[in-house]
């Protein structure tokens, strides 16, 4: 297989924004998070913006990538080398992870690993089709378009905005061992199939220079808009169709990255090769080493921006560093 270094260095990325999101939510409105800042002063009131940007599309973005390597992996490996490899790779860290976090909560909790959790139901889900249904056939000429990427944002959108009025944004829903966030989850439903399909399709070679360039455009304009609300009439429709609004925001802003990292990010060397190999295990283990860090570090006064940047600086090089040490011990590179 060609190695696809644009993927690899988009989902360092990811990784990285992920990491100073979380490390983010002590010192802003960012949901329940398990540190609080002794210190009142250490708020930044302006990040809802960066939160509210980032969850527009990094975790849908994330689906994407994820789904694209799915049908690649069920071909070579068939439905249950397919089956027994999800679960080394990604039942093992959500027991595991999850273990750690419900002893150090004393209730049942996941966290971030939802989205390794709710990666596996995916998979499993498409290895069942899979193996009742052949392949879809890679003879179609269809690829990315500017009309295309927006009917498949309103679609996702509309569903999304209909979600919301029964379940609003951050309210999360645990069934049994199953934690999800509804008004997120059509678009991760979505980005994950969409990632299958653009693998069957090779729609990623296939995305011409006007379609990303525009797609890259529109999601920055649409992301500009969303750091510039305020109170007033522009925050209101934002508000009032924000399904519809972050929908269009996923689809244009995760295209256009992808078209970007293609033409200006498509390159491998050890230094790249290194944080690709760590990223996935640095997703995993960064939570708990960014708590420990927010408390050791509490009393030490860096404003609230300077916290939020040390903790964010401190924890993405410390989770890269123990998932390397991590995969030295014998065995852990098959799971890590």
């Amino acid at each position: 297989m060609v190695r696809l270094n644009y993927l690899d260095n988009l989902k360092v990325a990811l990784t990285f924004l992920v990491i100073f999101h979380h490390a983010g939510q002590a010192y802003g409105d960012g949901g329940e998070w398990g540190y609080t800042p002794s210190n009142p002063a250490e708020v930044m009131p302006w990040i809802w913006h960066f939160f509210s940007t980032n969850a527009a599309f990094f975790m849908g973005l994330y689906f994407f990538i994820s789904g694209y390597f799915i049908p690649g992996s069920y071909d070579r490996q068939g439905f249950g080398t397919f089956v027994r490899k999800k679960i080394l790779r990604l039942g093992v860290p959500l027991l595991l992870m999850g273990g750690l976090l419900t002893s150090a909560t004393g209730k049942v909790e996941i966290a971030h690993m939802w989205f390794v959790e709710s990666l596996l139901i995916f998979s499993f889900f498409y290895a069942v089709v899979r193996k009742r249904c052949p392949a879809i056939s890679k003879d179609c000429d269809s690829r990315p378009t500017l009309i295309g990427l927006f009917i498949a944002a309103l679609v996702m959108g509309i569903g999304s905005y209909f979600i919301r009025q029964e379940s609003p944004q951050d309210h999360w829903i645990s069934l049994s061992i199953w934690t999800f966030e509804p008004a997120h989850y059509l678009q991760y439903v979505m980005m994950f199939v969409l990632g299958i399909l653009a693998y069957r399709f090779d729609w990623l070679d296939k995305m011409t220079k006007t379609t990303g360039v525009v797609a890259l455009l529109i999601g920055g304009a649409l992301a500009i808009g969303n750091y510039v609300r305020q109170d007033g009439e522009w925050n209101d429709f934002v508000w009032q169709w924000f399904g519809i609004y972050e929908s269009l925001m996923c689809v244009f802003i995760s295209f256009g990255l992808l078209w970007l990292f293609r033409e200006k990010v498509n390159m491998g060397n050890k230094a790249l090769s290194w944080l690709s190999a760590q990223s996935y295990g640095a997703y995993i283990v960064h939570l708990p080493l960014m708590i420990c860090i927010q408390n050791m570090f509490d009393g030490v006064w860096m404003g609230a921006f300077g916290k939020f940047m040390f903790v964010g600086v401190v924890s993405t090089v410390l989770s890269f560093a123990f998932t390397w040490l991590l995969r030295l011990l014998p065995g852990v590179k098959r799971v890590l």
